[in-house]
């Protein structure tokens, strides 16, 4: 990863833990620490992706998410559908990206396009 962490203010910190919380499990992502408002979500300890209570809450951003399999960008898809999300394009090969671009978008809290993106070839 090239950026240590991210972070935003959301409108509704709790509808956003939920939904973060329940969307990127199946992609090993989860709570690792809240700091005075703010969720830290990560692997290993590590809480790269932040959202909290105050500030200006962001216009509508991208947020892609790695996946290590084609499974997991499917199951990410289906459990941000089931927390809420609305669809923004099912898993599915993305070629103008590249030939094993392998992604899923969803509308989450806020506005945000949330993605998981898996770059390797099925097997």
């Amino acid at each position: 990863m090239i950026i240590d962490h991210l972070g935003f203010a959301v409108s509704d910190y709790e509808q956003s833990k939920t939904f973060f919380g329940k969307a990127l499990a199946p992609l090993g992502i989860s709570l690792v620490t809240e700091v005075k408002g703010w969720a830290g979500l990560g692997k290993n300890g590590k809480p790269e992706f932040w959202f909290g209570q105050g500030g200006t809450v962001q216009g509508q951003m991208h947020v892609a998410f790695v996946a290590d399999s084609r499974e997991q960008v499917r199951q990410f898809y289906a459990a941000a559908l089931d927390a809420g999300a609305k669809d923004n394009g099912a898993p599915g090969i993305r070629a103008h990206y590249h030939p094993d671009y392998y992604g899923a978008f969803v509308i989450g809290p806020d506005g945000h396009n949330i993605e998981a993106v898996c770059h390797k070839a099925e097997h």
